[in-house]
């Protein structure tokens, strides 16, 4: 990462997934990254997305390790519910589904954001990204089906965006943006690869993110890019 201070600070969120684990792998073999912590459930602190409290206290730890993270990446997300996969069609649709898909795809970022975008350095550039998904873009959605996944990313997009209005007050230099990651092979996609035009390693995917972040300035934040580094529609 060639655009933040050498050495820099890294958080990654969701740090026992596929690609949360890529993502630690790369930033513990760059040179330029002085420190990198990975945070879940498990971790100390621990960070449970369905429990505020623990958000803000893994915050509370962080800024007594440092001031200020340059970068912080949030690899969560959910597809599968207690095994209910999306729906192909309304009458599918169940609220409980629908309100835990909400609950991990954008409520959980969102207090990522309310507890952890504060630690950004306010003078040079910072990144806060999170990983969202095409089938999240209103503008592209032109097959229908999915709806809780497709509405809940869309949420966390408009949540980024939100965010990042009111971050380019006070971190002017703030990169807050959504990223598509592709069809990786997690656990998270195993049952719906079948139909993808292409899927790829956790290691590619993150590494190709990692570049099309470098890439990015304050001009950038509020938008979402693909890991090719295509801006996507919302």
């Amino acid at each position: 990462m060639e655009s933040l201070q050498t050495p820099y600070r890294a958080v990654v969120i969701g740090a026992t997934g596929g690609l949360g684990t890529a993502f630690i792998h790369h930033l513990e073999q760059d040179p330029d990254c002085g420190h990198v912590i990975g945070l879940h459930r498990h971790s100390d602190p621990p960070l449970d997305l369905l429990d505020e409290g623990s958000i803000q206290h893994a915050a509370a730890r962080l800024l007594e390790q440092a001031p200020e993270w340059d970068l912080i990446l949030d690899a969560t997300g959910i597809l599968t519910i207690d095994g209910h996969g999306p729906e192909k069609r309304l009458r599918e649709l169940e609220p409980e589904i629908m309100a835990h898909a909400f609950a991990i795809n954008a409520i959980g970022p969102a207090l990522l954001f309310k507890h952890l975008a504060p630690l950004l350095p306010r003078t040079r550039k910072g990144i806060f990204a999170t990983l969202s998904a095409r089938v999240g873009s209103i503008a592209d959605n032109h097959l229908g089906g999915w709806l809780s996944y497709r509405a809940s990313k869309a949420a966390l997009n408009q949540i980024v965006r939100t965010t990042a209005l009111e971050l380019r007050f006070s971190h002017r230099q703030a990169v807050i943006v959504a990223l598509q990651p592709g069809t990786c092979a997690t656990r998270l996609s195993e049952p719906y690869r079948k139909r993808a035009p292409e899927v790829l390693a956790p290691e590619t995917a993150t590494d190709a993110l990692l570049q099309v972040l470098d890439g990015l300035d304050a001009s950038n934040s509020g938008t979402f890019f693909d890991f090719e580094g295509q801006r996507l529609p919302f």
